[in-house]
């Protein structure tokens, strides 16, 4: 076992693990998460918008006015998650600059000058110049992490080179900042502008084509397995593994949830079946390894004192999908019993729910309820309303129960012997 530990540690934990602390990916996975609160709470208004009630009486009076005022309800909305790339520009070019030790706001300002400029505004007649917002969104995510991270470097070589203004000691530092960053300024604008105005070139579109082959593998059924078996293989040598493949997983993730929600604003058809919402509320029930089932196990059917306290104990955290003190309590980690079906259950639960989904049999998530919430209640508000969600998200859990609990029961055994020979030598 510790050969075998020791080679996946040096040949694939250990690599990965220095992968996700890569400076520009942290920026990334940073900039993604400070944008989570606008995109949860703006999500939240497709549900007032198309609420999830019955068509009779007052709850069909309720709808037909959600129908009549969908504009305006919709407009928190498109300020917050319809426009989603703005925020996580800013946060991606002020995360990098404070890991470079540059002024953090003026890289924020730069990323999000970038990106607006890979946008051309629109004359229309009777309206003046609009602005096009739609790859603001999920589908500008991949222009706005590769425009961000360059507004930033360009800032670094300049302030690397001194080819910035100096201004005297006397001057107020926020000023001597702005007149620092003037120069870098100058090179962003006039190097996008001349990229996306006189060029011509769309970089949405080449990158959208470029990336094209990694959106459709990401939302394939070997899409969800893959993450899904990296995400519990880390955990069980006590890596954090949602840290790790979300790092690199996450802004397709939130490409999907962009576009999902963008298509049910616009009344079309859900593209994605695989943004993060669906891992969260449909295969991680009870955090990491869908460790619901085993908590439930440790507290009807543990004979060992010490699974049962420990399961009377994280069984309310599991229900809300916080598991840290199972996996490392029972413990999962190093545990060559509790690891198999640690892996195994989330690779069980994900291909079902992918099939259902895919079958049309649950609707696709596109909405993002705050993690925390028990998995019923999240996958309700995640797919809009969707009852069958909650059924699904049911069925996991007796899934996950039935896979867990064989190999629960041998470990049980084991510590209840344990336990006997302490009390013994006591």
């Amino acid at each position: 076992m510790q050969k075998f530990v020791s080679f996946l540690e040096n040949n694939l934990s250990g690599p990965m693990a220095r992968l996700s602390e890569q400076r520009h990916l942290q920026a990334i996975r940073d900039g993604v998460i400070s944008a989570l609160p606008f995109i949860i709470v703006g999500s939240f208004f497709l549900i007032f918008a198309f609420p999830p009630l019955p068509d009779a009486g007052v709850f069909g009076d309720i709808k037909q006015w959600a129908l009549d005022h969908q504009t305006e309800i919709l407009i928190p909305y498109r300020v917050t998650m319809f426009i989603m790339s703005l925020y996580i520009a800013f946060g991606i070019g002020y995360n990098l600059a404070k890991s470079y030790d540059l002024d953090p706001l003026s890289g924020a300002q730069m990323a999000v000058a970038a990106l607006l400029l890979t946008v051309t505004p629109q004359l229309i007649d009777g309206q003046g110049w609009v602005l096009p917002m739609t790859n603001l969104g999920g589908h500008g995510l991949f222009v706005t992490m590769v425009v961000s991270i360059l507004a930033v470097e360009i800032l670094r070589f300049c302030k690397k080179r001194n080819i910035t203004i100096k201004m005297p000691e006397q001057v107020p530092p926020s000023v001597a900042r702005s007149f620092e960053a003037l120069i870098p300024v100058a090179f962003v604008i006039v190097g996008m502008s001349a990229i996306t105005v006189w060029a011509g070139l769309d970089l949405h579109h080449l990158i959208g084509v470029a990336v094209s082959p990694l959106v459709t593998a990401g939302d394939s059924i070997f899409g969800v397995l893959i993450p899904v078996f990296l995400i519990t293989f880390f955990w069980s040598f006590g890596i954090h593994g949602v840290s790790v493949v979300g790092t690199v997983a996450r802004p397709l993730w939130e490409m999907f949830l962009g576009n999902n929600a963008e298509a049910v604003a616009h009344g079309q058809v859900i593209p994605h079946i695989a943004p993060e919402t669906f891992y969260q509320w449909f295969i991680w029930i009870g955090g990491s390894g869908a460790t619901l089932g085993l908590a439930l196990a440790m507290v009807f059917f543990s004979r060992s004192k010490y699974l049962k306290a420990l399961g009377r104990t994280s069984i309310v955290p599991v229900t809300f999908n916080i598991n840290e003190p199972i996996i490392f309590g029972a413990p999962i980690v190093l545990n060559p019993v509790l690891i198999i079906p640690f892996v195994i259950t989330p690779l069980v639960t994900a291909t079902i729910a992918y099939v259902a989904t895919a079958t049309g049999m649950i609707s696709p998530t596109y909405i993002m309820p705050p993690w925390t919430l028990p998995a019923p209640i999240g996958a309700f508000l995640a797919t809009g309303g969707d009852w069958r969600a909650v059924v699904m998200v049911f069925i996991n859990i007796a899934i996950s129960f039935a896979i867990y609990f064989p190999f629960f029961k041998m470990y049980d055994k084991k510590m209840v012997k344990v336990e006997e020979n302490e009390q013994q030598a006591a």
